[in-house]
């Protein structure tokens, strides 16, 4: 007899609807290069059986060369760097895994949903690049994703050898963690399509001309994930990250800021600038998603970062 293979999870068939069905055709095609990773690390990493889930663990994994790590932002998903891809997938191979307790990652029941959980979810995909790559490893971080950048790369100092962070959220202050029940109201706030309208439009330097439905399609196609509201309100309630930015990690380090960001407060963002110094690079009519408002600018920092020797 031959062995039926198992049908696909809900979160496997988000993605590959998405391959399919998106009106965006470079998410469609970057949704489509998403593998799923077994990550045997992880066994023991956290409470609970989170670390053996059975779905595998979704990144997608385009061009070739020496590999390169990108991290996306709070509540959102690999898709956002869909513009910048075709940009550095000729000379690097680009690994953009859903951090966990996001995107379309598996949300097991028993799981501690916390920075410390995404750590330790980013080390095992680190192991697995390394199994078949051991040269230095270049990161991309963007919002939340350049705190997490930040203290993976002081985890693994040995493995990442430079940094690109695009209006890093989290670098400066305190965790605050979310109370219970305010949290579970957070998080159906944030699922009313209104409000992820206007988070999505103010994301943007100039969301008339560049929010449509296709960007308000992939702000919002990861919310049906299985376990997304009850993830999400967990790790509100961690305090999630913080103070993140002190000590900045050893390595070469650079930041992109757009001028029209309006998701970051004025006081927010002038502590990071204040940390940051003159690795922080303003870009003209850029809001808070450089990779997305302005690719090409991306590409070539991180091209310049890249050539520059330590």
């Amino acid at each position: 007899m031959v062995a039926l293979s198992p049908p696909p999870s809900r979160q496997q068939q988000l993605v590959r609807d998405a391959a399919t069905e998106l009106l965006d055709p470079l998410g469609r095609s970057l949704a489509a290069a998403v593998q799923w990773w077994e990550l045997p690390e992880l066994a023991g990493a956290g409470p609970g059986d989170w670390a053996m889930a059975g779905d595998g663990w979704p990144v997608a994994v385009v061009g070739e060369g020496p590999p390169l790590l990108l991290l996306h932002g709070f509540d959102s998903c690999f898709l956002e760097f869909r513009r910048l891809v075709p940009l550095l997938a000729q000379e690097h191979q680009l690994v953009i895994p859903d951090l966990f307790g996001f995107g379309f990652t598996p949300r097991p029941a028993g799981a501690a949903y916390n920075p410390q959980a995404v750590l330790a979810h980013l080390e095992a995909v680190l192991a697995r690049i390394r199994q078949t790559s051991q040269g230095p490893i270049g990161l991309i971080g963007a919002s939340m994703g350049g705190s997490v950048a930040v203290e993976l790369a002081r985890r693994q100092s040995e493995a990442i050898d430079r940094l690109l962070l695009l209006a890093p959220a989290g670098l400066t202050g305190r965790p605050m963690p979310v109370p219970p029940l305010l949290d579970a109201l957070g998080v159906r706030f944030l699922a009313q399509a209104g409000v992820r309208r206007g988070l999505c439009r103010s994301a943007f330097a100039d969301p008339d001309r560049d929010v449509g439905p296709a960007e308000l399609e992939i702000a919002s196609l990861h919310l049906a994930s299985p376990g997304w509201a009850q993830a999400l309100g967990a790790f509100a309630r961690s305090g999630g990250f913080a103070g993140c930015g002190n000590p900045l990690p050893p390595q070469p380090l650079q930041v992109l800021w757009g001028k029209e960001d309006r998701i970051l407060r004025p006081p927010q963002k002038r502590a990071a600038l204040a940390l940051l110094g003159d690795r922080v690079q303003e870009l003209d009519a850029c809001g808070h998603l450089p990779h997305i408002d302005q690719p090409a600018a991306v590409a070539q920092a991180w091209q310049q970062l890249r050539d520059r020797q330590p």
